[in-house]
């Protein structure tokens, strides 16, 4: 019998808090947004960034669910001038967005948004760390 794992509140706010001690850690005020693995909202905060950075720091959460990777991964192909991923379907080539994995499964992603994409990737990662 196979079990899907499903990511719980209770974890993404486990994920979400550890982004936000490493943000805070530097002053960094961003968005962070986790997804399930359907890729829809589970949990969204924000402190003191601009309203933009809400949906970016979804979109961001929803590539790495669905192209199963790090954003990091397509800003550095389009940064080597292969710019067609440009023209994929809910592409956003920005570092920050990471899938959350459970036992070799993915089973949702965290994205960031509201600093340098570098920094943003940081910030996801620890998050990530802490599933």
């Amino acid at each position: 019998m196979y079990t899907k794992k499903i990511l719980s509140l209770k974890s993404a706010k486990r994920v979400a808090e550890a982004a936000e001690t490493e943000a805070k850690r530097h002053h960094w005020n961003v968005a962070i947004a986790i997804v399930d693995d359907g890729g829809h909202l589970l949990y969204l905060q924000r402190e003191k960034v601009q309203l933009g950075s809400i949906e970016v720091a979804i979109t961001k959460a929803k590539v790495a669910l669905m192209f199963r990777r790090p954003t990091k991964f397509w800003e550095e192909m389009v940064a080597s001038g292969r710019y067609g991923y440009l023209a994929m379907p809910g592409m956003l080539p920005l570092e920050g967005g990471v899938p959350l994995m459970h036992n070799g499964e993915i089973v949702g992603a965290i994205g960031v948004s509201g600093v340098k994409s570098s920094e943003d990737g940081q910030i996801a990662e620890a998050g990530a760390a802490a599933l």
